[in-house]
C-alpha cells in the first residue's frame, strides 16, 4: 500500500482511501473481485482526476515487465504499469520499434493509451492505434482479452479506465529505424501559417514550440525517418527558421540529443530522457485541444488573438498533428487532427480562468479535449464532439454493471451511469 496520494504535479489530490500495488495478475484479480470501487492509476502524469476514485486505486507499478517480442505476429506484450521507456529500450536492443511514441518515456503503457496519448506526424496515428489486443481484470475478477477479432477493442483501446484495470497490452511493432532531428528557431508566425501544410508534412514526426503572444515560433522540430546510408545535407535556414546547433551550447539535461545527428527511434521520437526528468519537472499545468485539420490555420490565428492573455501564464504551447483513426473515445476518431497543447506555469486559477475562453475562442472548430489534461467542457459538449459516447457507456455497462470502475471524473464528462 502506498502512502502519496497526489499526481505528478501535485495538483490533485486523490480520493481514494488506498493504493494498492498487486505483484502478479493473480493477485491484481483477487483484489479487483473483492473490493468495491478500484480504478487504475498508472504514472500519474494525468492532471485531470481521471484516475481518481472514492475506493481503491490499482497501480501495477511492482508487477514485473514480462516483455514478449512475436517476431512472427510482429507485436510485442507488456504488462500494462510498464513504461513506454523500458519497452523501447528492450525493443531497440533487440531490432525492433513502434510506429510513434509520446513525448515522455516515463509514462505506463496502459495509462497512456487509455487516455489517447499521442506522437505526431500527418500519418501517424495515436499510439493506441498500435494496440493489437489488451487482457483486461474485469469487475469478478475475470481475466479478459480483446483483440482485433472484437468489434469491443476500438472502445477498450481507449477505455478511460471504464471497463477494467489493463493487465496486458500487446502493440503492433516493425524493424527498427533511424531518426534524426533537425531544430530551427525563430520562423515567423506569418510564415509558419502560410505554409502550415508544407510544415507539418516535412518529416516523419514535426513539432511546434510556441508562444502566441510572441512574433515567431520558438522552435520548429523535424523528425526525420532515415532509410539505410540516408544522411541528407541541412539546409542553413527552412521555413523562415534559422537552423539550430546545440553542439556548442549546454543543451537541457532533460532533453533528448537535438543536433542534427541521426540515431535510434528509441533515443529521437521522444522529447525528453528516460533517466531525466519529464517536461518541467512537474513544476506546471497542462491542456490540450484537438482540432479538424483543414481548420489548423484558422484556430492558430484565433488562439493568437488571446496571445497577451495566455503569455503571462504560458511554458510553451506544442503544436502536433495525428491521423484519423477508428477508436471510439480518441480525438481522432473519424479526422485528421492538429493538436494544440499548452504546458503551463503552475497558476491554476489564472489557468482554470482561462480555460472557458481559450475553449470559446476555438469553439467554431469544435475543438475536442486530452482526456488526462484540463478542460471545461460540459458533458453535452463532449457528446456533441464524440459521437460514440452513447455506444461507449452502452458497452461499459456490459462489462461493469455494477458499475465498480465508474468514477466522478466519468460521471461529470460521459453523464452518471
Amino acid at each position: 500500500m502506498l502512502t502519496n496520494q497526489t499526481n505528478w504535479a501535485g495538483n490533485l489530490t486523490y480520493n481514494a482511501k488506498a493504493i494498492m500495488q498487486p505483484t502478479n495478475v493473480d493477485e491484481l484479480q483477487e483484489l479487483v473481485a473483492r473490493l468495491p470501487r478500484v480504478r487504475a492509476l498508472g504514472t500519474r502524469h494525468s492532471f485531470t482526476d481521471i484516475a481518481d476514485t472514492p475506493g481503491t486505486l490499482m497501480s501495477l507499478a511492482n508487477m514485473p515487465p514480462n516483455i514478449h517480442i512475436d517476431t512472427t505476429a510482429m507485436t510485442a506484450s507488456v504488462t500494462g504499469g510498464t513504461s513506454y521507456g523500458l519497452l523501447m529500450s528492450e525493443l531497440q536492443s533487440n531490432g525492433f520499434a513502434l510506429h510513434n511514441t509520446g513525448s515522455l518515456p516515463h509514462i505506463s503503457v496502459a495509462g497512456a493509451t487509455a487516455t489517447a496519448t499521442h506522437g505526431s506526424g500527418d500519418g501517424n496515428g495515436i499510439l493506441s492505434t498500435a494496440i493489437a489486443a489488451l487482457d483486461v481484470v474485469t469487475a469478478d475478477g475475470s481475466l479478459v482479452t480483446v483483440d482485433r477479432a472484437s468489434d469491443h477493442l476500438p472502445a477498450l483501446a481507449v477505455g478511460l479506465g471504464a471497463f477494467g484495470v489493463i493487465a496486458r497490452v500487446t502493440l503492433d511493432i516493425e524493424p527498427t529505424y533511424r531518426v534524426r532531428q533537425d531544430v530551427y528557431r525563430f520562423a515567423p508566425w506569418e510564415t509558419v501559417l502560410e505554409q502550415l501544410d508544407d510544415i507539418m508534412a516535412s518529416a516523419y514526426s514535426v513539432s511546434l514550440l510556441a508562444d502566441f503572444g510572441s512574433p515567431t515560433v520558438a522552435q520548429i522540430w523535424l523528425k526525420t525517418r532515415l532509410g539505410v546510408g540516408d544522411d541528407p545535407e541541412v539546409a542553413p535556414t527552412l521555413f523562415g527558421g534559422i537552423w539550430y546547433d546545440d553542439s556548442d551550447e549546454l543543451a537541457p539535461q532533460n532533453v533528448n540529443q537535438r543536433a542534427s545527428i541521426p540515431g535510434p527511434w528509441s533515443e529521437r521520437m521522444p522529447h525528453f530522457r528516460l533517466d531525466g526528468e519529464p517536461s518541467n519537472g512537474g513544476d506546471e499545468l497542462q491542456s490540450e485541444y484537438y482540432v479538424r485539420r483543414e481548420h489548423g490555420v484558422q484556430a492558430l490565428e484565433a488562439l493568437r488573438g488571446l496571445g497577451a492573455q495566455i503569455s503571462p501564464h504560458l511554458l510553451i504551447s506544442e503544436i502536433r498533428t495525428a491521423a484519423a483513426d477508428s477508436l471510439w473515445m480518441s480525438p481522432a476518431y473519424g479526422q485528421d487532427v492538429l493538436c494544440i497543447g499548452f504546458t503551463w506555469a503552475k497558476h491554476p486559477a489564472e489557468v482554470t480562468a482561462l480555460l472557458p475562453e481559450i475553449e470559446a475562442t476555438l469553439a467554431p472548430f469544435a475543438p475536442r479535449q486530452h482526456w488526462g489534461k484540463l478542460f471545461s467542457f460540459s458533458r453535452d459538449i463532449i457528446a456533441e464532439r464524440f459521437p460514440r459516447v452513447a455506444d461507449f457507456t452502452e458497452l461499459r455497462d456490459q462489462y461493469d454493471p455494477q458499475r465498480k470502475f465508474w468514477n466522478p471524473f466519468l460521471e461529470r464528462t460521459l453523464g452518471a451511469p
